[in-house]
């Protein structure tokens, strides 16, 4: 696999178009508003999404998805988890008039309100079944400025073929990107959906004052909510015990380049979500992934008391005060991890 097709703009796009163009693959970024790309081909930096690093001057960079498609063996999505069908039927639509490719990446962590899927299954839906053994998802704790940094980290690729991991593994890895490799995609894309909703949580926590005993609280029990479901939907219970769970948990939890840990700060410090949203650039995925994750959990009866509260607080008004006292006020349990 010698080169890629990134498909998205943002932060995360841009970090990892930047990163596979500095190791020698022929990369071209796929960015949605023209107006925006040639403002990055021009200044030679993405401005808005990654200031302050210089892109590479051969990272091809266009609003032209077929000019994108064409040059990619491995199609990387980097949209958000609600744009992703849309970006799907978009690429799907070219299919006929390009190579096919031999890897397609979820770089998306959430579930689709609508239908409560899986990115890996929005793409099964859309993309011919010869293609499914080269779906893939790459996850784990990776903010994108510090991989843009070059700083050491450590993600997973998930894939449904060994062999498949495999190559994305090499394809990926560089001197400061260690890549592991796993063959759970449904735990791995759950890991990535689970932890963003419980990153508001733990900023609505630290927004209302509380301390890092509440956090390490929240994050315990966040993990075995998250272990819960996994395990309702067929997920191995030791990927969330990895990088795609606890890793990519605590990472979100804690630092403070998480926009959901963000959104729930400043819920917690009483500011409603039309305000939280109108003074962001980003997407949180967590707001609408509470939402898919409250529905979903309700589907397969799984006890997801975090996330229910975090959906309530987001869409049904529910002040963050009113959800700490729902939470501790919740029948005591035994506690046997990932089942209670």
């Amino acid at each position: 696999m010698k080169s890629a097709a990134v498909l998205g703009g943002g932060s995360w796009g841009t970090a990892l178009a930047k990163l596979l163009s500095e190791k020698g693959i022929d990369t071209a970024l796929w960015v949605r508003n023209d107006s925006l790309a040639k403002e990055i081909r021009a200044k030679g930096e993405n401005k808005r999404y990654l200031p302050g690093f210089r892109l590479p001057e051969d990272l091809v960079i266009t609003s032209d998805i077929a000019e994108v498609l064409s040059r990619g063996e491995v199609i990387l999505f980097v949209v958000p988890s609600h744009a992703m069908r849309q970006t799907a039927e978009l690429v799907a639509r070219q299919l006929p008039s390009v190579p096919g490719p031999s890897a397609i990446v979820s770089c998306a962590k959430g579930i689709e309100n609508e239908s409560l899927m899986t990115m890996t299954e929005v793409f099964q839906e859309i993309f011919p079944p010869q293609m499914a053994s080269g779906i893939s998802v790459l996850s784990g704790p990776s903010f994108a400025k510090e991989v843009a940094q070059g700083m050491p980290t450590a993600v997973t690729i998930a894939a449904y073929s060994e062999e498949k991991a495999k190559g994305l593994q090499d394809f990926f890895s560089t001197d400061f990107l260690r890549v592991y490799t796993t063959q759970d995609v449904i735990g791995v894309q759950l890991g990535g959906a689970v932890k963003n909703v419980l990153a508001i949580a733990a900023g609505i926590s630290d927004g209302l004052g509380f301390g890092t005993n509440t956090r390490a609280a929240l994050i315990t029990r966040g993990l075995a909510e998250m272990s819960r479901l996994g395990l309702k939907l067929g997920a191995n219970p030791l990927t969330f015990a990895g990088l795609a769970g606890l890793g990519d948990l605590v990472l979100t939890c804690t630092g403070d380049l998480s926009r959901n840990r963000q959104v729930g700060l400043k819920l917690g410090a009483g500011k409603s979500m039309d305000e939280i949203l109108d003074s962001m650039n980003m997407v949180a995925e967590g707001v609408k992934t509470s939402k898919s994750l409250y529905m979903l959990a309700q589907r397969h009866q799984v006890d997801m008391p975090i996330v229910e509260h975090v959906y309530k607080v987001i869409y049904e008004g529910m002040s963050p005060a009113e959800a700490v006292r729902g939470l501790l006020d919740r029948p005591q349990k035994y506690e046997l991890y990932g089942v209670h």
